[in-house]
């Protein structure tokens, strides 16, 4: 293993404080994860920290840390190590009017639909495909419902690495084609993500491939934090009031976060915009356990397979972090994420997947329930592509039959 980027952080649990070398553990905190179970959430999610001070007496302000690609907060060494194709640096657009309405707030929609495999999971997956790259790791597993699954062979196709990606046989087919093509082998497995998370586990102890599974590999979060980089300068180094996060594992509203709190630790932002959770009514693990005393599982019965989990496994690094920064949470029912998949579409010429569409849905509920300040600035993170899943979407289209190629017929369609 090349020691530099072992060198430049640390890990510290986010669930006992211990502290670590980053050459002495490399997924889970190993004291905590000695009392995990498989019927709740794993403690000893790692946290990447690393010398803010070091950093902010050398002068790192962000137009130095944006110049060089913010390589000192990743945990690589060379930008050159990221795969070849274009993840990131994803378009940020205003929109202000919604329904030919004018808004009485600024609404923008980050559109990570963008990336290589047209989810925000390229984030994750360049990261970690780049740092296996530079510690000669070969072979790297994911257990996935879909998108972290097809972002990780499409990301390893390009840097001419195996991927082996485990999946419940009920995701949907359009990803799963992706994975097929990308070129990476494919194991659907019985049951569900948790199922096949575990088994991807029990397979990175048995033949040492590189895990990405979510949170379980703490550098999926340092991935995922570039968005926060990117918003902000987006934004003119200003902050958006509130961000709404779709929410399943916990994994990228904890990167959201993370982003912000190293621009914190730097001295270059002074606090954390209002951070919203939004997660599917069927599937509200995280946000329903978040002020409760022992956590409880509901079965997830939702539409949004992107963020349908039943054990988030970074449930207690984004519920600290809600509760330290005073986030938000709310939930959306399938059909509420139905109408904002439809509103966001004719509004915008965003085609987003149902796990995205619950952000832009948690939104629409709060200004329905008068909750956006009259010239606030409030974005929606858009997660993923609407060509993801269209089969979800089966009940609320409506093609026409074909006519008779007349004007008459014609005049029909057009005027109802």
């Amino acid at each position: 293993m090349s020691n530099l980027s072992l060198n430049k952080f640390n890990y510290i649990c986010t669930y006992c404080n211990k502290q670590y070398g980053a050459n002495k553990v490399t997924y889970l905190c190993p004291d905590c994860n000695k009392s995990n179970t498989p019927d709740k959430p794993p403690k000893g999610v790692l946290k990447t920290v690393y010398d803010y001070d070091g950093l902010q007496k050398a002068g790192f302000g962000f137009q130095k840390l944006s110049r060089t690609g913010f390589i000192d907060l990743l945990p690589i060494n060379d930008l050159k190590s990221l795969p070849k194709l274009k993840t990131g640096n994803t378009p940020l657009y205003e929109f202000g009017k919604l329904d030919n309405e004018d808004l009485p707030f600024k609404l923008f929609l980050k559109d990570d639909s963008q990336n290589p495999t047209y989810s925000f999971k390229d984030r994750a997956s360049a990261l970690v495909s780049a740092y296996a790259g530079e510690n000669g790791l070969d072979v790297i597993i994911a257990a996935s419902t879909g998108n972290a699954g097809s972002s990780l062979a499409g990301i390893c196709a390009s840097q001419n690495q195996k991927a082996i990606i485990m999946v419940p046989e009920t995701a949907p087919i359009a990803k799963l084609t992706q994975i097929v093509m990308y070129g990476a082998t494919i194991v659907p497995v019985k049951g569900t993500y948790d199922d096949a998370f575990d088994l991807s586990i029990k397979a990175t102890e048995e033949f040492g491939w590189y895990n990405r599974n979510t949170a379980f590999n703490p550098l999926t979060i340092e991935g995922k934090k570039t968005v926060s980089f990117e918003i902000f300068g987006q934004m003119g180094k200003m902050l958006p009031d509130r961000i709404f996060v779709p929410v399943g594992d916990g994994v990228i509203i904890s990167g959201v976060y993370k982003g912000f709190e190293d621009l914190m630790n730097l001295g270059i932002i002074e606090k954390i915009p209002v951070i919203v959770a939004v997660q599917a009514k069927g599937s509200d693990n995280l946000t329903r356990n978040i002020e409760g005393k022992s956590f409880t599982i509901k079965i997830s019965d939702t539409l949004a397979d992107s963020i349908s989990v039943d054990i988030p496994r970074n449930f207690y690094m984004a519920r600290d972090y809600l509760l330290k920064y005073n986030g938000e949470w709310i939930t959306v029912n399938d059909r509420e994420i139905m109408d904002a998949s439809s509103i966001l579409s004719r509004n915008s010429g965003l085609f987003a997947e149902p796990a995205a569409t619950t952000a832009f849905a948690g939104m629409l509920k709060y200004r329905e329930n008068e909750k956006l300040e009259t010239g606030s600035s409030n974005l929606v993170l858009l997660t993923g592509s609407g060509l993801k899943d269209i089969q979800v979407l089966k009940d609320i289209i409506r093609i026409p039959k074909a006519i008779e190629p007349n004007i008459k017929n014609l005049l029909h369609i057009i005027t109802g």
